[in-house]
């Protein structure tokens, strides 16, 4: 055993390094009873119970987007900046990106949240659509002014070759757009910049629980574009 594992850069990690035991979750349970017949409502309360137990930054998720005809798939975590009885919307690059690739091939996305301090996990399947851009507005008008020009300069997932600049090439583009609106108080939004909105047709809800015998609800839509739920317990 020993000469096996000699080879392995990481080797069954663990808080207790001497035993080599995953942690065990005990923090909480969860029953079906307890659940709102709503994802939307359901997801709200335990946000608003995450930010109540200060855990950190829980609007972070994993957005999952995979490229087709390669089926590939790529991840990446941004935040969480609406939640309306339609979806789940983040926002982004939409001209350059990765994220962008894969989703004019493949207009479906997965998110996964996960909230350590509460042992909560809650994940997200379903088509996507972009906002308008009166809708991007609204909360681009919000950004910090630096988040602003930092969206117009950044050609986002393109690369800046170290023999031309590097991160210099960036730092001038940013120059470059800061001159173009100086004086300017309410920057627009990028055409190629701005919301995108994931239409659940999965969520689940998943509390830890000792033994990684954890407590699993999904919800499933039961007809399209409808407001109807099913739920079911899922096996750990």
């Amino acid at each position: 055993m020993t000469a096996q594992r000699s080879s392995k850069l990481i080797f069954a990690p663990a808080t207790n390094k001497s035993i080599h035991q995953a942690e065990q979750y005990t923090k909480g349970t969860l029953e079906r009873s307890q659940l709102s017949s709503s994802p939307f409502v359901q997801f709200h309360a335990w946000f608003s119970a995450a930010q109540s137990a200060s855990v950190h930054q829980p609007e972070t998720v994993c957005l999952s987007t995979a490229h087709l005809p390669s089926g590939r798939v790529s991840s990446r975590y941004v935040y969480l900046k609406e939640l309306d009885e339609r979806g789940f919307v983040i926002y982004s690059n939409w001209g350059t990106s990765r994220k962008a690739e894969d989703v004019a091939s493949n207009p479906q996305a997965a998110l996964a949240f996960w909230w350590h301090e509460q042992e909560r996990q809650v994940r997200v399947e379903g088509p996507v659509e972009r906002l308008s851009a009166s809708e991007s507005q609204s909360y681009y008008g919000l950004r910090a002014r630096g988040s602003k020009i930092g969206a117009w300069a950044s050609a986002q997932s393109t690369v800046l070759p170290e023999e031309e600049g590097g991160r210099d090439v960036l730092d001038q583009r940013v120059k470059n757009v800061e001159k173009r609106f100086e004086g300017v108080e309410d920057i627009r939004v990028p055409e190629f910049w701005g919301g995108l909105r994931i239409l659940p047709e999965v969520v689940e809800f998943w509390q830890g629980r000792e033994s990684r015998l954890h407590d699993r609800f999904r919800y499933k839509r039961n007809d399209e574009g409808g407001t109807a739920w099913d739920i079911e317990r899922l096996s750990p």
